[in-house]
Formats: structure tokens, sequence, C-alpha cells
């Protein structure tokens, strides 16, 4: 069935970009200069997408859990990150070719991430072509995060789009949220860090299984 929608919304870390193994380093050497456990890969899935504060948190065990040490864990890693964002991670199979599609029939196309905005700017023109986005956008200091539909009416006005008009891709119950509260269709997908059941929980409408089958959403 196809919709007369104009633009879309992606979330980056487990919708565009396999990000976790990156992410997961960078926390475990924080992790590990702070004297804590490191933590395995698949115990990240269920912690990334609030952003690297709240990922600190869920990193440290549950009784060094206190706000200082939050946010030296998350500054550690911070840093860890911000100089090898690019080590792992890659695109998902079949994101490039949709994205040229995207491109050359005119659809207007954004990044919203709660990944902070140096680095989020980094890994998009590390991995994909010049102008591959109208737009991205990670997190500011001072503008709220997902799911706060904030930012996504700032890229809307950007792009002169209206919410109805806009599908919202993302894999998690973070980007479901945010794209109810905003407006636009929510859309997940079965590729990323979290399973169907939590995404339909937080309000999904549609979830594909391949890049490609987002075509369908358009005229």
């Amino acid at each position: 069935m196809k919709l007369k929608y104009s633009g879309i919304i992606f979330d980056l870390d487990g919708t565009l970009v396999d990000s976790l193994k990156d992410i997961a380093v960078s926390m475990n050497r924080a992790l590990r200069l702070r004297g804590f456990p490191e933590l395995q890969l698949n115990e990240y899935l269920g912690k990334v997408g609030w952003g690297i504060k709240r990922l600190a948190n869920l990193s440290l065990p549950e009784g060094a859990r206190d706000e200082e040490t939050t946010a030296l864990l998350a500054a550690d890693a911070l840093n860890f990150y911000s100089e090898s964002p690019l080590s792992y991670s890659r695109p998902y199979p079949g994101i490039p070719e949709l994205i040229s599609t995207l491109k050359g029939k005119k659809i207007k196309t954004a990044v919203l991430t709660n990944k902070p905005d140096q680095i989020a700017q980094k890994v998009i023109s590390g991995l994909f072509l010049p102008g591959s986005f109208d737009c991205v956008q990670g997190e500011v200091t001072g503008k709220p995060r997902k799911p706060d539909p904030d930012s996504v009416w700032e890229i809307l006005v950007s792009l002169d789009l209206i919410p109805s008009k806009v599908i919202f891709v993302g894999d998690s119950e973070i980007d479901m949220q945010t794209a109810v509260a905003a407006g636009c269709f929510p859309m997940g997908l079965s590729w990323g860090y979290r399973s169907r059941a939590v995404i339909e929980k937080a309000g999904a409408r549609h979830i594909i299984d391949a890049p490609c089958e987002l075509m369908d959403f358009f005229l």
C-alpha cells in the first residue's frame, strides 16, 4: 500500500548503522579504567538509545550508580568513543541503496539521534556519501533528547514538512515514543537492538524486516 508521505526521519544506531561494538568497546574501556567489571556485547542491546549518561548509569553495578560515578564514567566513555567511533560500525545491508533510492525520488531525509551531535556528524560523514541526508541532528547541550518531540518539530520546520506526512523509523521504544509524541508515523524494524515485542508495545504501527520494504510507503 503506497501512501503519500513526503519525508522520513531515521534513528541512527541500530537503524542505519550497526554501531554496538564501537559503543561497547568504549564503555568497557571506561568501566575498566574505573575498576568496574566489563559487560558482554549483548548486554548493551537494551541499554543504548537514551544517550551516553543513561548508558553509563545502566552499565554500572547497581550499587555504584550514583550521580558522580555515572558522570565520570560517561565522560571517560565519551572521550574514548569520540577518538574512534568507526572501528567496527557499518551501515546495515541495504541501507546505502535505500538512501540512494529515497534521494532519487526527492524524498526529504533526516537523522535524529541521542548520540552527541559531533560524533553523529562524524559517523554519518564517515559511512555515507556527502548529501545523503537533508539534516543530521544529534544530542546538543540545552536541547531535549528523544523521546521529547521538540527536536522532531525543529527538523520538520527546517525541511518544510508536517508530521502527518513523515515516517519516523527506529529500532527502539524511544523512537516509537518520539514518533507518537511528534505526530509522525511510527515505523519499527526487526534488525536493530530491541525486540519486535518491545517496539510494538511502544506504538509501532508497522515493522519492516528489510530496508527496501520502506519504499512501499511512498508513491
